[in-house]
């Protein structure tokens, strides 16, 4: 008995000169690929902008804080601008850049299968104009839904 396809269809053929050296998955790692990394964007996404709360929240200290912050700036999701509380020395808060803000489907999508398969959360997401909860999914340019075995893998047309 064979296992049931549930993947892609498709194959990138090596011999025609498709190698994985320059996969966006790997890339993509490379940028956010550790945990505190994503657990910042989270929080970012949350409105958390000032480094103190960022570290507490994440539950990781000021060092890893300040070198993930560092990072994510550096790759340009989050942007650094100064503040000053009145009487204080100038500090930094960190917002979300465009391009960090178009990584939050990746975190829609990793909520909710951590909350399905995982640990259930005790907070969703919610569409603000209508109160329904938000789900990631795949669309095609049309717009149509997507089921994983209904996708085909190719290289891009240049």
């Amino acid at each position: 008995m064979s296992a049931p396809t549930i993947g892609m269809t498709g194959i990138l053929d090596p011999r025609r000169g498709w190698q994985a050296t320059t996969c966006p998955i790997a890339g993509a790692i490379d940028v956010v690929g550790a945990r505190s990394a994503f657990l910042l964007l989270r929080e970012a996404f949350y409105g958390t902008t000032r480094f103190d709360d960022f570290a507490e929240r994440v539950g990781i200290s000021q060092p890893v804080a300040a070198a993930r912050l560092r990072q994510l700036v550096d790759d340009g999701l989050l942007v650094r601008q100064p503040y000053r509380d009145e009487g204080q020395r100038t500090r930094m808060e960190y917002w979300l850049t465009d391009k960090g803000t178009e990584f939050f489907p990746v975190l829609a999508a990793l909520m909710q299968w951590g909350d399905r398969w995982v640990q259930s959360s005790r907070v969703e997401l919610r569409h603000r104009d209508c109160g329904r909860a938000v789900h990631a999914e795949l669309r095609c340019e049309n717009d149509h839904r997507v089921k994983v075995d209904s996708i085909d893998l190719a290289v891009k047309d240049n």
